[in-house]
């Protein structure tokens, strides 16, 4: 497949990283310095000017380009670049944006603006934001099979009830499997006496209870369920979209905004969230409004060093668990390094969303793990599979290292997968698969 990138940005880089392995790639930025560091760092071809023209399109290609995807960080240039590569060639497009209403017109009429499929940035964020909160020690989350499965990423604690066990030990829940434990740049795939360390990532898919469940061990942190006070610092279009999502879940959070024109706005918009006017760093405000007695403190400022601050003032008055949005990628690791519970890079969870939605040509839906390193694939089994009719035991001794059976559906049933579990055809598989072996594996399966 030939794709064509329009932004070289990092959500533009990102994308173009996945796909270079399996399709040829062009990427188009208007900046000199990011063409030549994407040319030196992906196997893709990088060409400098404006992805709006038809004559660059041209350049790049857009006559035998399958897909265009419009990645930089104007909104209504993403939309014209839908527009003119529609205007010279059938190629499927995507483009990026941030602003929600853009996506509310888009989904009324999809054929409006030539764009084929459009991801929100703000409203992806939120939801991953909401997904999270829901699991407490979650570093990532993704449902699959119409929501039968759930795969978690954890991080362990030294504190942990798990910390030191072995998985055999660990392994203590229904209808869950350890799919990987991500110790630093390791993929492994654990084996019964497989010990848990603290600073693991633990990756289990499973049922959505027996994944809440497992999450209480993990962490002491509330869930959704158990959480009496949820709280929004931000009145950001992250902030909103995150406010009115935990008010579909049956919430009725706080939200703290600083603007009065736009916390009026807002309290029109949220019936059931309590909007308060007030500066968020104000310490003593903090304490009259009992924030620190807050189970999830989501900090949505639209500043990476305010959110930084709000969060290690919740943080340090009692808020069990804090959530902040960070838009510059390498403020991630210092976040949580310092304390924050939970780090989420728009930009990061847009080319992720965007992934994805190519990786589905092949599949029924993908979930990323540690910056593509390893990937949870959903795979309906038909007559090319070597599942079918076959015992997972059989098959898994002709499937390379680095993949894990993880959970089946069946007739809306979830079967947890075992050795002499026989797959039949329409089965829906839900597999953990090390980046390197993907192509093998979705081969086979």
């Amino acid at each position: 497949m030939r794709v064509i990138v329009v932004g070289a940005g990092e959500v533009g880089s990102s994308i173009a990283e996945s796909l270079a392995t399996e399709h040829g790639v062009v990427v188009i930025d208007r900046d000199e310095d990011r063409v030549e560091s994407v040319t030196y760092a992906h196997d893709v071809l990088a060409i400098e000017g404006d992805g709006t023209s038809i004559e660059v399109l041209e350049e790049a290609g857009i006559e035998r380009a399958d897909l265009v995807i419009a990645s930089t960080d104007g909104d209504e240039t993403n939309i014209v670049v839908c527009g003119a590569a529609k205007a010279v060639t059938e190629s499927f497009t995507i483009a990026r944006v941030k602003r929600t209403n853009l996506l509310r017109t888009w989904e009324r009429s999809q054929s409006a603006f030539g764009v084929d499929f459009m991801v929100s940035t703000d409203l992806y964020t939120a939801e991953e934001i909401v997904n999270i909160a829901g699991l407490p020690g979650a570093a990532d989350v993704d449902a699959f099979a119409d929501g039968l499965v759930q795969m978690a990423e954890f991080e362990v604690t030294s504190d942990s009830p798990v910390a030191n066990e072995t998985v055999s030990e660990a392994d203590r829940f229904e209808s869950l499997t350890f799919a990987a434990i991500i110790r630093g740049d390791e993929v492994i795939i654990p084996q019964g006496d497989t010990v848990i360390r603290p600073e693991d990532g633990v990756v289990v898919i499973g049922s959505s209870e027996s994944v809440r469940e497992f999450a209480g061990a993990v962490t002491p942190a509330p869930t959704l369920e158990d959480a009496n006070e949820i709280v929004v610092i931000g009145g950001s279009e992250i902030g909103y979209q995150t406010a009115r999502l935990f008010e579909v879940e049956g919430f009725e959070p706080r939200l703290l905004e600083r603007d009065p024109e736009r916390a009026r706005e807002l309290a029109e918009q949220l019936p059931d969230t309590v909007v308060l006017e007030s500066d968020a760093t104000d310490v003593e405000f903090l304490g009259r409004e009992h924030i620190g007695e807050a189970d999830i403190v989501v900090a949505a400022l639209e500043n990476d060093e305010k959110n930084l601050l709000v969060s290690l003032l919740a943080r340090h008055a009692g808020a069990q668990r804090t959530i902040a949005v960070v838009e510059e990628p390498e403020y991630v690791d210092l976040f949580e390094t310092v304390g924050i519970d939970v780090a989420i890079n728009p930009r990061a969870v847009t080319a992720e969303e965007i992934t994805r939605f190519t990786r589905e040509f092949r599949t029924e839906n993908v979930a990323m793990l540690e910056s593509d390193r390893a990937e949870v694939l959903e795979i309906e089994i038909d007559d090319d599979s070597l599942l079918l009719e076959n015992r997972i035991s059989d098959v898994v001794r002709e499937l390379p290292d680095g993949v894990v059976i993880g959970a089946i559906t069946r007739d809306g049933r979830l079967i947890t997968p075992r050795g002499d579990t026989v797959l039949e055809r329409g089965d829906h598989v839900v597999v953990f698969a090390d980046t390197r072996v993907l192509d093998e594996v979705a081969a086979a399966l």
